[in-house]
């Protein structure tokens, strides 16, 4: 995908944020019918553009669709680029200027708690193998590390690093 996104990149900056980006789906879309694609799908995309079988016709489709997603970036305001770390960010600001911070911060707590204590109760006492199921139990568990983890990426951030780290180790 690296080949695929660094051509997007030279040829169309624009879209290929929008398909990096919340839009993927709509760029992808975009780009099928830029290309041809009836159902495009990413894996489509990319196997054409790796194929070298990108027409000279399809490349002026996807000029064109570049210029309408500037224009849309002109018209509202945003760079698709940046919307994803726009979304976090206002919901982050509506929390503060709303006055419901106070009761985020409870509300993760007592998820935290919760979610901790629950795992730490069945590490310590187990539980009662003949009436629970264990992979009750094991769903149980894994939605309690859930809710830890969606806390602890609202307060602190998550990694967008981490996506590009797994990208790039898929790509091996």
């Amino acid at each position: 995908m690296s080949g695929v996104s660094d051509f997007l990149k030279s040829v169309a900056p624009t879209v290929a944020s929008a398909l990096l980006g919340p839009f993927g789906a709509v760029a992808v879309a975009g780009l099928g019918r830029a290309f041809g694609v009836d159902g495009a799908t990413t894996e489509s995309i990319t196997k054409l553009i790796q194929q070298g079988s990108v027409t000279p016709e399809a490349m002026a489709k996807l000029q064109e669709m570049e210029g309408e997603y500037r224009e849309h970036e002109a018209e509202r305001g945003y760079k698709y680029s940046e919307l994803e770390f726009k979304d976090r960010d206002s919901a982050r600001q509506a929390n503060v200027a709303g006055g419901t911070q106070k009761h985020l911060f409870w509300l993760s707590l007592v998820l935290l708690t919760m979610s901790l204590g629950t795992e730490v109760y069945l590490l310590l006492n187990g539980y009662p193998k003949d009436k629970i199921d264990p992979v009750l139990v094991g769903r149980i568990l894994g939605l309690m590390d859930s809710v830890a983890l969606l806390v602890l990426g609202y307060w602190f951030g998550s990694s967008s690093g981490s996506n590009a780290k797994t990208t790039l180790l898929a790509q091996k």
